[in-house]
């Protein structure tokens, strides 16, 4: 029997060798993380004209949608939060993330197995394996004896952290993890701004279909004009005809707002996790105003969208993944410890003369791979260098769409402006031209042509006004949305607290 004086020499022996594999991994093999060098410029090229966002601007855009003060659209978007299937999808793939993280974090702490077991075997003449109906299986050589064994065994393994494997693939892991959050902010970014485009485009259709029926009433009035007037013998059937034919033209257009409210109806009934045959938007009387959008300096951009944190973050989990690599140029060290019982007779398996126990360190190294390590960390550095070049490329394209929605504002803007112009002076033309008809002045052709002029300017300004609030919210959504990179922090911080 071994005693406890013994047994304590290889104890101490390993604690002094994990003692020292903890020193020696304060310094983690492989390169630290640096962010990319990126140019960024000072400030937006288009600018001027735009207010620079202040701390109370970016905590209202918590809920950005609020800016369109729009209760129905608040609702909506609630709705999507909880049913939308898609946002359902990244929300499952970032719970897989949190879980490989917290896999490596358990990689730190030693492994504890317990197994029990029942051995037959037998020696002699030929060999033979027999399974019995217990389940347990006989080995026997002709005409030997079975003998039989039972193990208790309690055993515990640990990897020494000696050159910060571990802690790189800590890092590319939560790296990982953070990346899979902004991923899951980036999808529900793009949703609610799908949400918002399809419900204000409704709004701007219904503003669209009142115009057409209070301009099929007015056109169904001058067509009993004209038809009493034919009637008197003061203007020709022709004048019937084209009353007709534009009062039925406008109603076929009132018709077709049918087809497109309902597209975008059962767009969103899908974007809220509903069948389209189970919801339905009831018409209102208004439309929503377009809000003031206060920018953000291009810096701040990279702290606000969340597509930009995913790939920075994609960057410095293959930036770890070097280490990972690099590691296994270097030995590895565990540490393991068993004990348990065997005895050949279950009536005295579990007593002090029949058990046992072991204890000590392993070192494993490779000596000789063919070249597989280099290749390794060669594939992880070109593997780095792709996600470098993929985030400075979504730097890029964040500036552009920046630049892209606020010189379109602008051009809408003034666009309206003068369609507004437009828009006075046909209605003024149309007054007049109706006035000359009435008195005998003109012919009913002027007034048809004034019309549809007229009619063709309010149509013009109401979707100048959905192009606006349509640019609004895709401006919203390139500038980050409610989104911050702080909020990073507090997923990796809830993530450490998980069991």
């Amino acid at each position: 029997m071994i005693t406890a004086a013994h047994s304590l020499n290889p104890l101490r022996r390993a604690l002094a060798l994990a003692l020292a594999g903890l020193l020696l991994g304060g310094c983690a093999i492989g390169p630290d993380y640096q962010r990319p060098e990126q140019s960024v410029p000072v400030q937006f090229k288009h600018a001027e004209g735009w207010s620079l966002a202040s701390p109370a601007d970016l905590g209202h855009r918590g809920r950005w949608w609020e800016l369109y003060d729009d209760a129905t659209l608040n609702e909506l978007q609630q709705r999507l939060e909880t049913s939308n299937q898609t946002l359902a999808q990244s929300v499952a793939q970032y719970r897989q993330a949190q879980a490989l993280a917290r896999g490596a974090r358990a990689s730190f702490f030693p492994s504890v197995g317990l197994s029990t077991g029942k051995t037959r075997s037998g020696q002699g003449g030929g060999d033979s394996t027999v399974r019995l109906a217990d389940g347990s299986t006989v080995t026997s050589s002709g005409g030997g004896g079975v003998s039989k064994s039972y193990d208790a065994n309690l055993g515990v393994n640990w990897e020494v952290d000696l050159w910060g494997k571990l802690r790189r693939q800590l890092e590319s892991d939560t790296a990982g993890m953070e990346a899979s959050a902004a991923d899951l902010a980036a999808a529900r970014l793009s949703l609610q701004s799908e949400l918002a485009q399809n419900y204000l485009q409704l709004r701007v259709l219904d503003a669209q279909k009142r115009l057409l029926e209070e301009t099929i009433a007015a056109y169904q009035r001058s067509l009993t004009l004209t038809q009493n007037q034919y009637r008197a013998g003061i203007v020709t059937k022709a004048d019937v005809a084209q009353a007709t034919t534009q009062l039925k033209t406008t109603q076929a257009q009132a018709i077709d707002l049918k087809y497109q409210r309902a597209q975008l109806e059962n767009a969103i009934a899908v974007l809220i996790g509903v069948p389209p045959a189970e919801f339905s938007l009831a018409e209102v009387d208004s439309v929503p105003a377009l809000p003031t959008i206060p920018t953000l300096l291009p810096s701040q951009l990279l702290e606000r969208r969340p597509d930009v944190a995913s790939a920075e973050r994609q960057v410095m989990s293959a930036n770890a993944q070097i280490g990972v690599a690099k590691s296994a140029y270097f030995p590895s060290l565990n540490l393991s410890a068993a004990g348990g019982y065997r005895s050949g007779s279950l009536s005295d398996w579990i007593t002090t003369p029949n058990r046992f126990w072991s204890i000590g360190p392993e070192f494993a190294m490779t000596l000789f791979d063919g070249g597989l390590i280099r290749s390794q960390v060669a594939q992880a550095e070109a593997s780095y260098d792709q996600t470098v070049a993929a985030y400075r490329q979504t730097v890029l394209d964040s500036f552009r769409e920046a630049e892209d929605y606020m010189v379109q504002l602008d051009v809408l803007e003034e666009e309206s402006g003068v369609q507004l112009e437009a828009l006075e002076a046909a209605r003024e033309a149309l007054r007049l031209v109706t006035n000359q008809y009435k008195a005998g002045t003109l012919d009913f052709n002027s007034v048809v042509n004034n019309q549809a002029t007229a009619l063709n300017s309010e149509r013009t300004v109401l979707t100048l006004a959905g192009s606006r609030l349509t640019t609004s919210v895709q401006l919203i959504a390139a500038l980050g949305g409610g989104w911050d990179q702080a909020q990073l922090e507090q997923v990796d911080s809830d993530s450490e607290q998980l069991p």
